[in-house]
């Protein structure tokens, strides 16, 4: 009878034993687990700067290249020097911010930052593509028609050329996020109760529009010019 009653009081002595043990751990983890945690957290931010710095510097330098030497200074390298730039905004205004969202999982700069955020977003992006798109046509030119190049891609075609790459993007960017056309009533919704998270979702006629502008048309321009 005694030893029953001292297995039994044994028993429920590890179990609670046990339980408590368990609890503390996941309260407060050990030092390993702390480090296996940071580790890679550490990682992965060294490596978004290394990627951040790199095409800073990298755009930087080819800014730098073309003003400094002037046998650089001819038509193409114009749309050069302005993707450079683009992309040079890309990463000092959207990278960064990324960077952030991806190691922490939460936004930290407010409902307008975030608007702001996503329209640079889309605005630099569909830059860069809009100019792929004009070296493509730049490229045609000089290549399959060179005796019109001169005459047809003179510096006032460029600049209207380059004023367009940075105007239409402005259509789909700060406009319609900024005024909350792009999204739909649920994800407006959701936004105001959660303030700590930045996702772009959009709605069907915002896709088909930003999607035009961005990918379609300037893709199908590219693949027309390099094909003939």
């Amino acid at each position: 009878m005694n030893n029953t009653i001292y297995n039994s009081l044994n028993y429920t002595y590890n179990i609670n034993y046990t339980s408590t043990n368990f609890s503390n751990t996941s309260l407060f983890p050990t030092n390993s687990t702390i480090h296996i945690h940071i580790f890679p957290f550490i990682i992965k931010g060294m490596l978004m700067c290394f990627i951040i710095i790199t095409a800073i510097l990298g755009n930087l330098l080819v800014i730098i290249s073309v003003i400094k030497h002037r046998k650089l200074r001819i038509i193409t390298n114009y749309f050069v020097v302005s993707l450079a730039f683009a992309d040079l905004l890309v990463a000092l205004c959207v990278m960064p911010f990324n960077a952030i969202v991806s190691l922490t999982d939460e936004w930290y700069f407010g409902y307008f930052m975030c608007d702001v955020w996503n329209s640079f977003d889309v605005y630099f992006s569909t830059a860069s593509i809009l100019h792929l798109c004009c070296i493509s046509v730049d490229r045609y030119y000089a290549i399959v028609k060179p005796l019109q190049y001169p005459i047809i891609m003179n510096q006032n075609t460029v600049l209207l050329m380059l004023s367009n790459v940075w105007i239409l993007p402005g259509i789909i960017s700060f406009t319609p996020i900024m005024l909350g056309w792009y999204t739909t009533p649920d994800h407006k919704q959701y936004r105001k109760h959660h303030p700590n998270v930045c996702i772009f979702v959009v709605n069907v006629y915002y896709a088909l529009i930003s999607s035009s502008i961005s990918f379609w048309i300037p893709g199908f321009v590219m693949v027309t010019m390099y094909y003939r």
